[in-house]
């Protein structure tokens, strides 16, 4: 994803703040799927899912790492309250949103959420949420950039808060045991997380997310012994400059593309990020791993059902939250 989706040293080693700040999850709590539903505004707005795509189409005609950055956008936001669209809500004066967040740093596409929401609004007025909204438009965009097609259920609303307090994910420094439990605690598997983590096929990262991994791993004063040498080559030529924050793609060969190369690369230790090196040669995930590598079927298949999974944990139905009418503001 665009930058990285991973790009905040996660605090889940402080198991008692997640709990505190996240208060609304439980890692024994059952976690079900909500009843979101295809086609949910058949009647109410039928041309939603044509009007979403023929936008974002026209984006990625201009832009191709549009499929990057709602990826990103859609799992920062899901990953804090639900896919409610909380990540859209602009600070005031007397909150600072997750957006300002520093693990939200570089998320992008916010006016392209804008543009749509104006032109549903003309169409179908307060009608269609500002959460479904993302989640239609990710899944265009990632079939834009060759990724699978598939269907995704609607009827999401759109939440009341958002506070940076809140934002806690994982980094890209994390382990694959300090990650696996952040994902545990939205209700999602080891291998479920290893299929998110794919979607850096189509992302970037900033330098300082991996700059210690180039010459002073872990304070040794070298570079990670475990980086391939060619890339180690090509990532310090891109982060030369310092005073320049430059970004790198995470998949060094079909940079545009959604497809399992990400997973090629991490298994001959070309992973960019620490944590996409890691899930390669951990024992609790190499596996699944080299068969994601081997399989491109397998991680479309994987990715549909994943995604679709994450975009309906914790979501707002019914009565609940409201359906804005400017994505950046609560209804007033």
């Amino acid at each position: 994803m665009h930058e990285s989706l991973l790009i905040q040293r996660t605090m889940v080693k402080n198991y008692n703040f997640m709990k505190a700040s996240l208060v609304y999850l439980c890692v024994t709590c059952p976690l079900t799927l909500a009843s979101l539903r295809v086609g949910f505004y058949k009647n109410s707005c039928p041309s939603v899912e044509s009007i979403i795509r023929d936008i974002v189409e026209r984006r990625f005609v201009e832009d191709k790492s549009v499929a990057s950055a709602l990826l990103r956008m859609h799992y920062h936001d899901c990953f804090i309250r639900g896919c409610d669209a909380s990540l859209l809500i602009d600070s005031t004066h007397s909150n600072q949103a997750e957006k300002a967040a520093g693990a939200n740093f570089g998320v992008r596409g916010y006016e392209l959420i804008d543009k749509i929401k104006a032109t549903l609004e003309d169409k179908c007025p307060q009608t269609v949420s500002c959460a479904d909204i993302i989640a239609l438009a990710t899944r265009d965009a990632v079939g834009l950039a060759g990724g699978p097609k598939y269907d995704v259920p609607t009827g999401r609303r759109d939440g009341l808060i958002s506070r940076s307090s809140e934002v806690n994910l994982p980094g890209p420094s994390s382990t694959v045991s300090e990650a696996r439990l952040a994902f545990k605690a939205h209700g999602l598997t080891l291998n479920e997380m290893v299929i998110i983590l794919g979607a850096h096929t189509v992302g970037t990262a900033h330098c300082s997310f991996f700059q210690d991994r180039l010459s002073n791993f872990r304070g040794s004063g070298a570079a990670d012994p475990k980086i391939d040498q060619e890339l180690l080559k090509k990532l310090k030529k891109i982060c030369g400059l310092k005073s320049e924050d430059r970004t790198a793609f995470l998949d060094q060969n079909t940079s545009f593309v959604f497809d399992n190369m990400y997973y090629k690369q991490i298994v001959r230790r070309k992973g960019v990020l620490q944590i996409d090196q890691a899930i390669a040669e951990d024992k609790a995930s190499s596996v699944f791993v080299a068969k994601l590598a081997a399989n491109n079927g397998l991680f479309r298949r994987h990715f549909t059902k994943v995604i679709v999974k994450l975009g309906s944990l914790l979501v707002l139905e019914g009565n609940e939250g409201e359906i804005r009418r400017n994505c950046r503001v609560q209804n007033g």
